[in-house]
This record gives structure tokens, sequence and C-alpha cells, in this order.
């Protein structure tokens, strides 16, 4: 098991990619601390591990609050000694990620997926670094999608939004590096397992003519490999880049993209 006795905090565990994470990390011998907005799916995600012999833990954490998310990370740390892996899956709101080109937005759309996901990837980042670093030890994992690099039409403050995180992923590396503490931004490329971006190819696919499934082979072709990333992939890379397997790695982006962006 590649983590095994690790403790591990992941901040909206009840979403599709946050509990794809947890589970992923459960099967390698983490123990699970799961936290969300919305406590009944969080809940769930935490069930569903113990049924199945893990070890997870659930509660209800705003993570744009700094208060909650720093009382809730002191208390995991408290109780457990220390803090191994922490992992932000908090998705860019569904409602703000536009239906209008730029001219068309209002500023406050605009602004509101760049304030809400950056502060959020701050806020539990720096929470689980303050800890890792009396320790020098830890990994924190942030992700983002493929329009921090490519263009996209109609994605608003998304994509500007994605680019954020990427950034402060490598300068929290530059920073907590030296103090053994690595620091990794996963980069799936779109997953249609997940409820996210379901409905945005069912909104694009309308917007072009198109039917959903025909949207979704038109961005496949455009990988490599002829397909989207699965769930699964993404768990299994973010398992493995926590574990001193990848011991070696931070400051970088896990391009999970399937060849959509080559680097």
């Amino acid at each position: 098991m590649m983590l095994k006795d690790r403790i591990a905090v992941i901040h909206g565990a009840g979403g599709d990619i946050g509990g794809a994470v947890a589970r992923a990390f459960a099967r390698e011998g983490a123990k699970l601390f799961l936290s969300g907005r919305t406590l009944a799916a969080v809940k769930a995600v935490a069930a569903d591990i113990v049924a199945r012999g893990g070890s997870a833990e659930a509660a209800q954490v705003d993570a744009l609050d700094e208060q909650a998310v720093n009382q809730y990370v002191g208390a995991v740390a408290d109780k457990t000694g220390r803090i191994d892996i922490s992992f932000n899956a908090m998705s860019v709101s569904k409602a703000v990620t536009s239906k209008a080109p730029l001219l068309d937005l209002a500023a406050e759309d605009f602004s509101l997926p760049i304030t809400a996901y950056t502060r959020s990837n701050f806020l539990t980042a720096r929470a689980a670094g303050r800890r890792m670093v009396t320790r020098r030890s830890g990994v924190i994992l942030t992700i983002t999608a493929t329009p921090s690099r490519l263009p996209f039409a109609n994605v608003g403050g998304a994509g500007p939004a994605y680019a954020a995180v990427v950034a402060l992923s490598r300068n929290l590396s530059v920073e907590l590096a030296p103090q053994g503490v690595r620091v990794v931004c996963l980069m799936p490329n779109a997953m249609p397992e997940t409820s996210t971006i379901r409905e945005g190819f069912a909104r694009f696919a309308k917007a072009t003519g198109s039917t959903p499934a025909e949207f979704e082979a038109r961005i496949a072709s455009t990988t490599h490999l002829r397909r989207l990333t699965t769930l699964e992939e993404l768990s299994n890379a973010a398992a493995f880049l926590a574990s001193d397997m990848a011991s070696a790695v931070t400051g970088t982006v896990a391009n999970l993209s399937g060849g959509t962006i080559c680097e």
C-alpha cells in the first residue's frame, strides 16, 4: 500500500473528483478526513470507504471560510499528530463557468470563479502547509484543467482561475520544498463521468447544434489517446503523486490530458 497510515485531508470530498480520490487513497491505506459544504454527500463517501474496510471521517466545512478551514485542519492535526496529504477537490462553480462571451459578462461574474477558486486553494494549502513544515514532511495536491493552458470560448473566468491555481501551486512549492513539503497540481482533461462536465457538454452541445455525445466525441478526437481522462486515471495518479514513490516530484503540473497538451 503506497499510503499506508498516511493522514489525508480532502476538501470537496462529496463531489465526483473528491470522492474518487478519497476512495483511491483509502485503497492505498490512508486514513481519510473528508469535508465539504454538503455534509450528506461527504458522509456518503465516508460510509462507502468504511464499508470497504477503510478509515474515513466526514465533516461539514466551507472551504471558502478561513476560520472554518483553519479550525478543521487544526482539529485533524491535533487529533492525529500530523497531516501527510492535503487535496482540494473544490470545483469552479457550474453557475459561473459562464454561458456568455467575455464581452457580455458582468465584471462580478468574471471575477467570481477566480476569487473563489484561488481563495479556497490558498486557504486549504496554507492551513495544511503550516502543520506540514513543522514535521518537514507532507504533500499538497491541487487540481486544474486544460483551460488553464488552452483557449476556450464561453468559459468566463474559469480559465484564468485554473491558471491561477497552477501559479499558486508552483509558488507554494518553491517556498515549501526546502522545508520538506511537496506541491503538485493535477491537470486532467474533461471527465464525462463528473456531473460538472456532463452539464457543460450539454450546454456547449446545444450552443453548437450538436448532441452531447457528438460534442464529447469532438473533444476526445483532439487528444492523442482519442478519448478523455477517466476518474480512475485521475485518482490513481493522485495516489501515486501523494506517495513516497513520487518523492522527486514537486512544483509541476501532472499532465493527465491524454495528449491534449504536450509538454
